[in-house]
């Protein structure tokens, strides 16, 4: 199908055909869902064994009592799982509850309110004008609405195949001292599926250099571990930030809400120790300590590192075939014209594919009357708003196999009507 060279003949006729056969799918009882990236029941029946694991014994490494109140930096030993994942010190890491994008928010809120590793005056409020934050785009809109909760004003630069467009990042931060961090999603990026490359991670470390000491990163490592194929290497920014002196400018997130049961997980929270320290001074008012029951609980299902791999392992031979199936249906439909452009996954919960300009929003309009719901196009931009009307996320990992197949077929129509529909007006 090569619309540039069709004629209006040909266009009106798989107009027709498209049409027909969509209809079709239209008048069948279809409910299907690709819309955020959950685990499959599958998936999270791998950590089912958790209930009962500790038998009675409540007593973490060191003796303390899990039951009981205090504890505000998490037992030690989930601590060290975190370190693992992170690339960090266990001095470095704090295990909490169950919600990385909870540790997110309260980051984000003692750094403009209280200020972080650089004391009480390095507070964004105490700046004049306009807090505000890089976003890569496509991204992550759980970040955007953080930002909009907190007022932070959104910039966006795009993503290249290494990560963030660094030569836009360090454009801005040296014209506009308001400018007082980015989001980061460094493995697998959301959408996109990207991993930074290790010229990216350095340059991203050394941004405070160029931005001032209040500048802070907010690295949301969250599918540091989850590979569909080989473990893909990312750099460790810690330790290109002790070479530049930038320990302070980089906060670190993960959790294992996609590796256990995701609602009842395990979030961590890495940085350097006197940013630690400043968010342990007002975690201290809204907490006594998290949930170290909890945090036991998924020591004893995963008690080391290499543990947390085969776990992963499990998690990946579910997934792949979700995965294929889509890429097959986008390779199958679009490699051989230009009605839409993908990235191939080799990690992570997503799918980022383009259509054609302006046509995003029609195609998201057309499956959902056709029973196949898909995130709201828009989303992965700040404010909803993607000048391209181009991308659409996909996220195959809760339907079945022949579910994601029959929901990809319907995407597919959807695409190619939509396409067709715009070339004849």
């Amino acid at each position: 199908m090569n619309l540039q060279h069709a004629s209006a003949e040909e266009l009106r006729q798989w107009e027709a055909d498209l049409a027909n056969e969509y209809n079709a799918y239209c008048e069948q009882t279809i409910n299907l869902d690709l819309t955020r990236g959950k685990p499959s029941a599958d998936q999270l029946n791998l950590s089912d064994s958790i209930d009962g694991l500790l038998k009675g014994n409540y007593l973490a490494e060191d003796g303390t009592d899990t039951r009981n109140y205090g504890g505000l930096e998490g037992i030690s030993e989930a601590r060290q799982l975190g370190a693992d994942i992170l690339g960090l010190n266990l001095d470095e890491v704090l295990a909490q509850g169950n919600s990385s994008l909870t540790l997110m928010f309260h980051t984000m809120f003692i750094a403009r309110d209280f200020g972080l590793g650089n004391g009480p005056d390095s507070a964004w409020k105490n700046s004049t004008g306009t807090i505000k934050f890089i976003c890569p785009v496509p991204g992550y809109d759980r970040h955007y609405t953080v930002c909009e909760q907190l007022g932070i004003e959104m910039l966006t630069v795009a993503m290249t195949e290494n990560g963030p467009d660094m030569d836009a990042v360090e454009a801005l931060v040296k014209a506009d001292p308001n400018i007082k961090g980015m989001w980061c999603v460094p493995k697998y990026s959301n959408p996109t599926g990207t991993i930074y490359s290790d010229e990216t991670v350095e340059r991203i470390a050394k941004l405070a250099t160029i931005a001032g000491e209040n500048f802070c990163v907010f690295w949301d490592n969250a599918y540091a571990v989850h590979d569909l194929n080989d473990v893909k290497p990312l750099a460790n920014i810690m330790d290109y930030c002790r070479t530049h002196g930038t320990e302070n400018s980089v906060v670190q997130f993960a959790s294992t809400s996609k590796i256990t049961h995701a609602g009842s997980g395990v979030a961590f929270i890495g940085s350097s120790k006197s940013n630690l320290a400043a968010y342990k001074k007002v975690l201290g008012v809204m907490s006594i300590g998290p949930d170290k029951t909890n945090q036991l609980r998924h020591m004893r299902l995963l008690p080391n590192y290499d543990a947390l791999l085969d776990h992963m392992q499990r998690h990946a031979a579910l997934l792949k075939p979700r995965f294929e199936c889509v890429l097959k249906h986008l390779s199958e439909a679009f490699s051989e014209n230009d009605l839409g452009e993908w990235e191939s996954a080799e990690g992570g919960y997503f799918i980022s594919f383009n259509t054609r300009p302006n046509l995003a929003k029609t195609v998201v309009e057309l499956a959902a009357n056709a029973g196949v719901k898909l995130t709201p196009a828009g989303a992965t931009f700040p404010y909803g708003n993607d000048l391209q009307d181009s991308n659409i996320r996909i996220a195959p990992s809760v339907p079945s196999l022949e579910d994601v197949d029959q929901a990809m077929k319907i995407f597919v129509t959807c695409v190619k009507l939509a396409s067709v529909r715009q070339a004849l007006n």
